[in-house]
C-alpha cells in the first residue's frame, strides 16, 4: 500500500490571503498532487469521479464548474520578493480553466507567474499530506493544517494577531469587515473545530495558545506536534493513468473476477477515473468493507456505470 502523498508549496501560498471553499480547497489539493516537477507549462485534469473517491462526498457538475469560475478569479495576496525589494503581490494561479463538456472533467493550466510558487521550490517551502487535508471537511481547517505543517519540525507556530490569521483565512479584510467579532464564537465556530478534525484525521497534533495584550487577547500561536494517523492513508486511490503500478492492480482485479473481454478491459483500465476506481474496490474487499455480493463483477460494473 502506498503511503500518502506529500505536497509542497512556497510559503507565500501557505500564508496568503484567499479564500476557497471546501471544494475549492480539494481541486486545489488534488491538483497539488498531480504536479510534476519538471513540467510547469502541462495542462492537468480533475475529474468530478476522482474527487468523489479521494473525499467520500458526492459533487455534481454544476458544482465543479461553479467552484473552477470562481477560482479562476481568485486573488491570492501574498508578501514576496522581486528585484531584491519586499513586496505585497496580487497573484491569479491559473491562466485557464476548461471544462470538457460531458465528461465531468477539467483541465487547468497555471500562470507562468504562479509557476515558481509550485515548481521551482529550493527552500521557503511547506509540505504537508495531501489526503490528510482531503480528510478534512472544514475549509479553515484545511488552511490551518497547512499553516501548522510549515511549522512542524519547530513545534510551534510564530505569533500572529488573531486579525491577521483571520484575514489568512477570509474571514477579515483590510477595510474592516469581521466576522465573528466575539472571541468565543471564533474559538467555538473555527479554532476549536479546526483542532478537533485536525487531531483525529491528519498526522498533526495541535493546539493554540491565546495572549493578550492589555485586558484583551490580540495574538494567537499554534503548538505543532507529529502524530500518526488514527486510520491508514491510501493514496493508490489516486486516478493517473500514468502510475503503471495502478493500471496493473486494476487489472489483477479484473482478471480475480473474470472481467476479460478484451475491449471491456481496454475501456476500463484507459480511464484513470476506473482505474481508480478499480483500486479502491480491491481496497474495500481486502479491508472487509465489501460484503459478500451475488456478484461481484456486476457490482464492480455497476459502480463502474459499465452495466
Amino acid at each position: 500500500m502506498k503511503q500518502d502523498i506529500e505536497v509542497r508549496q512556497a510559503n507565500a501560498i501557505t500564508n496568503a490571503r484567499y479564500e476557497y471553499t471546501e471544494t475549492q480547497a480539494n481541486i486545489f489539493l488534488v491538483l497539488l498532487s498531480k504536479l510534476r516537477k519538471d513540467s510547469p507549462d502541462d495542462v492537468y485534469q480533475i475529474s468530478v469521479k476522482e474527487l468523489e473517491l479521494l473525499t467520500s462526498k458526492n459533487l455534481n457538475y454544476k458544482q465543479l464548474r461553479n467552484s473552477t469560475e470562481e477560482m479562476m478569479g481568485r486573488v491570492h495576496k501574498i508578501t514576496t520578493y522581486h528585484n531584491g525589494k519586499e513586496v505585497f503581490r496580487q497573484l491569479v494561479l491559473f491562466k485557464r480553466i476548461d471544462y470538457i463538456l460531458g465528461t465531468g472533467v477539467i483541465e487547468l493550466q497555471f500562470n507562468e507567474y504562479a509557476t515558481p510558487y509550485l515548481f521551482d521550490l529550493k527552500n521557503n517551502f511547506t509540505s504537508f499530506q495531501v489526503q490528510a487535508a482531503l480528510n478534512l471537511s472544514g475549509k479553515h481547517a484545511k488552511r490551518i493544517y497547512q499553516i501548522c505543517s510549515q511549522w512542524k519540525d519547530v513545534g510551534q507556530t510564530k505569533k500572529v494577531t488573531i486579525l491577521d490569521l483571520k484575514k489568512t483565512l477570509g474571514l477579515a479584510d483590510d477595510k474592516g469587515n469581521e466576522e465573528y467579532t466575539i472571541l468565543a464564537m471564533f474559538k467555538k465556530k473555527v479554532l476549536d473545530v479546526a483542532v478537533k478534525q485536525i487531531n483525529e484525521k491528519t498526522d498533526l497534533r495541535i493546539g493554540y495558545q491565546l495572549e493578550k495584550v492589555g485586558r484583551a487577547f490580540q495574538n494567537i500561536m499554534f503548538t505543532v506536534q507529529s502524530q500518526i494517523p488514527a486510520t491508514t492513508i491510501d493514496f493508490d486511490l489516486v486516478p493517473d493513468a500514468t502510475v503503471p503500478h495502478q493500471v496493473e492492480s486494476a487489472g489483477r482485479l479484473l482478471t480475480q473476477l473474470n472481467i476479460t473481454a478484451p475491449e471491456l478491459v481496454t475501456q476500463i483500465l484507459g480511464n484513470a477515473a476506473h482505474v481508480a476506481a478499480c483500486n479502491k474496490f480491491a481496497h474495500d474487499l481486502r479491508t472487509g468493507k465489501l460484503t459478500k455480493a451475488h456478484s461481484l463483477s456486476g457490482l464492480l460494473l455497476t459502480i463502474l456505470k459499465i452495466k
